[in-house]
C-alpha cells in the first residue's frame, strides 16, 4: 500500500512537468483549445530588449511547423500566446510595438490593412500588466479573435489580416528572431 502510494505522489508531482513548457519563469500549457480544435504546443520562446525578457511566447499549431513562411501563410487553425513577464511593458509601448511588427510584415504596406490593424491596437487600449496573458488565435472558418485573460476581445477576419499579423513574428524581420526560432522548435 506504501509503495502505491509514494507511486502516486510521484505521479501527481510530475503532472505539472508534463502538461506545460516553462518559459521564462511562466508555465505555458502543452495544448490549448481553439473553438472546437485541439492544439499543440510547437514551440516556444522570449521576446527580448536591451536584455530583459518583455513577454513568453508559444506557437500552437495542429501539425508541426518549422518554417516561418509557412506559420505566415498556412490557412489551419493555429494561436500565439504571450505571457507578460515584465511591468516595462505598457499600453502604449505594446502599440508601438504591434505597429512597428505590421511595419515590418508588410514590408511597409500598411495601407490595405489599416483598419483592421487600428481594431488589432485598440484590443491593447486597457493597461497591461505582468502577468496578463494574450491567446492570439485563427480559425479559417472566423478570422482572428482575441483574448486578454481568457475574455473575448474581439474578431477580425480575414487570411490576409492573419497573414500580416502572424507575420509580426515569423516574416524576415520579425520582431524578436530569437523568438521566432524558439517558436519553431521544441
Amino acid at each position: 500500500m506504501k509503495s502505491i502510494y509514494v507511486f502516486m505522489m510521484a505521479f501527481l508531482m510530475t503532472m505539472p512537468s508534463i502538461a506545460q513548457t516553462e518559459v521564462a519563469g511562466v508555465n505555458l500549457p502543452n495544448t490549448l483549445e481553439v473553438g472546437e480544435t485541439q492544439l499543440t504546443l510547437n514551440g516556444a520562446g522570449v521576446r527580448e530588449k536591451f536584455w530583459m525578457d518583455m513577454y513568453a511566447g508559444g506557437l500552437y499549431t495542429n501539425v508541426k511547423m518549422t518554417k516561418a513562411s509557412k506559420v505566415m501563410n498556412d490557412n489551419s487553425p493555429m494561436a500565439i500566446e504571450l505571457h507578460i513577464v515584465s511591468g516595462l511593458i505598457s499600453s502604449k509601448k505594446m502599440s508601438s510595438a504591434v505597429e512597428e511588427g505590421f511595419q515590418n510584415s508588410t514590408k511597409g504596406n500598411t495601407k490595405p490593412f489599416r483598419p483592421k490593424i487600428d481594431k488589432f491596437i485598440s484590443f491593447f487600449s486597457n493597461e497591461i500588466t505582468a502577468g496578463d496573458v494574450f491567446d492570439i488565435t485563427y480559425l479559417p472558418s472566423k478570422g482572428v479573435v482575441v483574448f486578454k485573460n481568457n475574455k473575448e476581445l474581439g474578431t477580425i477576419e480575414g487570411l490576409d489580416f492573419k497573414k500580416a499579423l502572424f507575420g509580426i513574428w515569423f516574416c524576415d524581420k520579425p520582431a524578436d528572431e530569437d523568438l521566432m526560432n524558439g517558436m519553431l522548435s521544441l
